[in-house]
């Protein structure tokens, strides 16, 4: 589509609530189903008659049992739970998931506006696999058998790669600090790191943090696209996605008889997919071009139009 033919041009376009509903939409299903498994979890828990809980405890109902990252019973053939392990979280401590969701949702929301819903959602949940499988490698090494559950690998690794590509971005720390992203996630992954070097017991699965952050940093160096890596089965999708078309020809054996035909399935040709949701999104940006300039544009909008370019 021509740049003139775009719906900015003829005055019309996605509205500012539009633009608004269609950006995030990987983060907000994870933010969901997080949110329902935890209401699972709360559900789930048996009634325990304890003063006060100041760790984890590993029976905390069926549903935490079953998805948590337990090392032993990984190596019994439970692999699943290399993944499912970052969809749960410390019941006894709603700090636990409110940061997880909010930090996925200020971070995340960018990240997903420069590499799409897909290769977010890819991004996101071979981080949590890699975490899973630095604990489980961790675990064996030290010969500890000591569970691991939570979305901080995951959100680590965002956090990452959303200051590798707006590295001068302002957050506000305890939202009163003004502190730039770069440096509030050296922080985060410089004290990961001291306390795995010290071999300190901190109650927190640092190694799944480093692990998603050198994945966040060695992608975005790499440049590398997830999507990409399996070609054979997007070329397979792509080949079921096109439509079959039957030519109907006269059967030239004049024995045969004029009347009967042959049906011939022809493919088309490659069937050439736009992606609605980020064509919306450049075209909200265009827009906002054309109305008030190109120093309006914030990081997030640049980032969309240089991968539009």
């Amino acid at each position: 589509m021509g740049i003139y033919d775009r719906d900015y041009y003829r005055k019309s376009g996605p509205r500012y609530l539009d633009a608004l509903a269609i950006s995030g939409k990987a983060c907000q299903w994870l933010i969901v189903i997080n949110i329902v498994i935890y209401v699972l979890q709360l559900v789930s828990r048996p009634a325990m008659n304890l003063p006060h809980f100041d760790r984890f405890v590993l029976s905390e109902g069926p549903v935490t049992d079953w998805f948590i990252l337990d090392p032993e019973r990984v190596l019994h053939g439970e692999v699943w739970r290399l993944l499912t392990y970052a969809f749960l979280h410390s019941t006894t401590s709603w700090e636990h998931i409110v940061f997880n969701l909010l930090f996925l949702w200020w971070f995340g929301s960018d990240v997903e506006g420069i590499y799409g819903t897909k290769e977010f959602l890819a991004f996101y949940l071979v981080s949590a696999f890699l975490g899973g499988l630095a604990f489980e490698a961790w675990s064996i090494v030290q010969a500890i058998n000591v569970p691991c559950l939570g979305a901080s690998g995951a959100v680590t690794a965002v956090m990452v790669l959303c200051a590798c590509h707006f590295p001068r971005k302002i957050i506000l720390v305890f939202f009163v600090l003004p502190v730039p992203i770069w440096l509030f996630v050296l922080f985060l992954v410089g004290r990961d790191a001291w306390s795995l070097l010290g071999n300190r017991h901190t109650g927190t699965a640092v190694q799944v943090h480093l692990a998603g952050a050198a994945f966040a940093f060695v992608y975005f160096k790499m440049q590398w696209r997830l999507l990409s890596i399996l070609p054979g089965l997007r070329a397979w999708r792509k080949e079921r996605s096109r439509p079959r078309l039957r030519v109907v020809r006269p059967d030239s054996d004049p024995g045969e008889g004029e009347g009967e035909t042959e049906a011939v399935a022809v493919a088309t040709g490659p069937n050439q997919k736009v992606d609605e949701q980020f064509e919306a999104k450049v075209d909200a940006v265009l827009e906002k071009v054309a109305r008030h300039g190109q120093a309006s544009l914030t990081e997030s909008e640049r980032q969309i139009l240089l991968r539009a370019s």
